[in-house]
């Protein structure tokens, strides 16, 4: 797909600076980051969001964010890390990818917090069926 941007970064026609390369995977870090260091991990296949990505490659993906999430740690001297996938709303390009934030105690982020609600009376077991009964739908139980 020639005209997503992170397709042409993995193809090496647009510049990035990587920091993981696998057979299926590529990380690279993102030209407006939160903080220095912020990494995007996206697959090579082209697929838009998170239910998109194909089982086999769902372990591999994973793996992957978790050593992102060590490396800015361990790399960068963060002292933890914000983890997000935006899937179509807020998805800037539209190519799966995970952000890995390098987090330090009062570094001022806020902007990924979000307002909080409360559910009324009797809302919360309502949504938490409606939930149970799309997932078995997803399996056919």
């Amino acid at each position: 797909m020639t005209a997503c941007v992170f397709c042409q970064i993995i193809a090496g026609e647009l510049p990035g600076h990587t920091v993981l390369e696998t057979d299926d995977l590529v990380a690279f870090l993102d030209t407006r980051p939160v903080f220095r260091g912020h990494v995007l991990l996206v697959p090579r296949e082209h697929v838009e969001t998170l239910p998109d990505l194909p089982a086999g490659l769902r372990d591999a993906f994973l793996a992957a964010a978790q050593r992102l999430a060590t490396a800015v740690k361990d790399g960068l001297g963060a002292q933890g890390s914000f983890v997000a996938i935006n899937n179509t709303v807020s998805q800037s390009v539209p190519h799966l990818h995970l952000h890995v934030v390098p987090r330090t105690k009062g570094d001022g982020l806020r902007g990924f917090f979000w307002p909080r609600t409360k559910y009324a009376d009797g809302e919360a077991a309502s949504y938490a069926e409606r939930l149970r009964d799309a997932l078995a739908d997803q399996t056919g139980a």
